[in-house]
């Protein structure tokens, strides 16, 4: 039961947090700390006791709502357990990260973070289709309130466009979902089991795994999880919530709900639907490109939107954008090279953002506002940050050694094999990104220093704390990056072999 108690701990946390008095700030805090780092401990066991394998590890499976066969059914495996290690990583550097920048309703905010953390580990971890579609409507109701409470001067505007985009997404996931439930048998035999209507979809002369079936739920889901990616055109809440949302928001806005959407493409449109997936990644026309192309814009278009901006924040939520176009042309790839970076990119991803968006909140923090143009010089003034910050940059930009080379490296691989131009043509985001990053780096920390921050205080041992862990693992897996794959290897093998087996060796754009 270690896996639900990981889950749960911080929904008991959450009760806990409720019951203490409303002027303990300090208890609150460290309350909430206790019950993020008891899941991280949970989350570590986890990993290192898991067996490499493509199987389903740590099975939980009882009876919840019988009559219509729903069950309480969750689970890891290879490509679960290492969202689900970020996920419990993220949770105690968010709640370090706001010890103190939340100066109001410390009980509220603490109580809505834990029960959001709950949310994303039951995703992860979420082997029925109905329990899966719950904890991830779990996550938006909190969410929708850390930012619309806490955020900044438009953060009212920022919250209500991320809840509609979100439940727009939502309804689309709820109607493919219902669909895929009557479909999966008769009356009676009907199942929301993920592993179940996996294998019945492949089973030849089923009702799921009619091919035309497949194409309209297909749609349906990944609507739900290109809003949340988000795949352009469905991207225009992220630059507003990040904006507005507080910093550990932010981080976990970046870290780990992006990393839903492509989560759920993976565990549920390509897997489950196959015959849907090959429709819109067979490179025969259009339609059989539109993934790739999709990929190749957001690569591009977040690429160029980050060139253009003067404000710190907003220039990272734009390259996230343009990284995880990456992530998805790794997966209309559908080769072993290109799934295994475009898994391995959602882990590498959500650390190196993780950490920019920290950064950016400690700049936040002392100078008050986060407009590029008016820093200059700050590397004489605050060196330890400015190493940090270089480090999470090159990351950012691919440099060879660093986490977010590998990911993006193998995608672009795997997706040459299947849309030559395409991954030619996404290299611009390549060096654009390496462009923005770069004078960034030029305007905020070298020259001379300005004036106005002459006394600007170094970056202290708290801030440092919440960052070591992620600059470690952004070395670590530039190095050694098969600490991740080793993980997820054989669930990608099984993934290519099916959706292989329905392409053929064909090319695409």
């Amino acid at each position: 039961m270690l896996l639900s108690l990981m889950i749960f701990v911080p929904l008991l946390g959450m009760i806990v947090v409720l019951l203490l008095p409303r002027e303990s700030e300090e208890l609150i805090k460290r309350v909430t700390l206790l019950f993020t780092l008891i899941p991280l401990v949970l989350a570590v066991y986890l990993f290192i006791s898991y067996v490499r394998s493509a199987e389903t590890q740590f099975d939980v499976n009882i009876n919840w709502i019988e009559t219509f066969n729903i069950k309480y059914h969750v689970g890891i495996d290879g490509l679960s357990v290492t969202l689900l290690l970020l996920t419990a990583l993220l949770g105690p550097i968010c709640v370090l990260a706001s010890w103190r920048n939340i100066e109001k309703g410390i009980k509220a905010y603490m109580a809505l973070f834990l029960l959001l953390e709950t949310g994303m580990l039951g995703f992860f971890a979420a082997l029925d289709l109905f329990l899966f579609f719950v904890f991830f409507e779990l996550t938006l109701l909190p969410m929708y309130f850390l930012i619309g409470v806490w955020g900044g001067p438009r953060r009212e505007y920022a919250a209500i466009k991320f809840f509609l985009y979100t439940l727009f997404g939502s309804v689309l996931m709820l109607v493919a979902l219902i669909a895929v439930y009557l479909k999966s048998g008769d009356p009676g035999a009907r199942t929301f089991d993920i592993p179940t209507l996996i294998e019945l979809a492949s089973t030849p002369g089923h009702a799921l795994a009619d091919r035309n079936f497949q194409i309209w739920v297909f749609l349906g889901f990944f609507i739900g999880f290109a809003v949340k990616v988000p795949i352009f055109p469905f991207h225009t809440w992220l630059p507003d919530a990040h904006v507005e949302a507080p910093t550990a928001i932010s981080v976990i806005l970046a870290g780990v709900l992006l990393k839903m959407g492509t989560y759920g493409l993976v565990r549920i449109n390509m897997d489950m639907f196959p015959e849907g997936m090959a429709y819109f990644t067979n490179g025969k026309d259009l339609m059989g490109n539109s993934l790739a192309i999709l990929g190749f814009v957001n690569i591009v278009y977040g690429s160029f939107c980050a060139l253009a901006q003067t404000d710190f924040k907003k220039l990272v939520a734009y390259s996230s954008i343009g990284h995880m176009g990456f992530v998805i042309l790794g997966l209309a790839a559908g080769n072993e090279m290109g799934l295994t970076g475009a898994i391995l990119q959602m882990f590498n991803h959500g650390v190196i953002s993780a950490m920019l968006f920290l950064l950016v909140g400690v700049l936040y923090d002392r100078a008050h506002h986060r407009e590029i143009n008016g820093f200059g010089g700050l590397g004489n003034r605050m060196p330890v940050y400015t190493g940090i910050t270089t480090l999470a940059f090159m990351a950012s930009l691919g440099l060879p050694g660093l986490s977010g080379f590998i990911g993006e490296a193998f995608s672009l691989v795997g997706a040459f094999d299947r849309f030559p131009l395409l991954t030619i043509l996404s290299t611009i985001g390549i060096v654009v990104g390496a462009a923005y990053f770069l004078w960034t780096l030029q305007r905020v920390f070298l020259g001379t220093l300005n004036p106005k921050y002459e006394e600007l205080p170094e970056i202290n041992g708290r801030e440092i704390l919440t960052l070591v862990p992620l600059g470690i693992l952004v070395i670590v897996l530039g190095i050694w990056p098969d600490f991740a794959i080793d993980m997820f290897s054989e669930s990608v093998v099984n993934l290519s072999t099916k959706i292989s087996g329905i392409l053929g060796p064909q090319a695409g754009l």
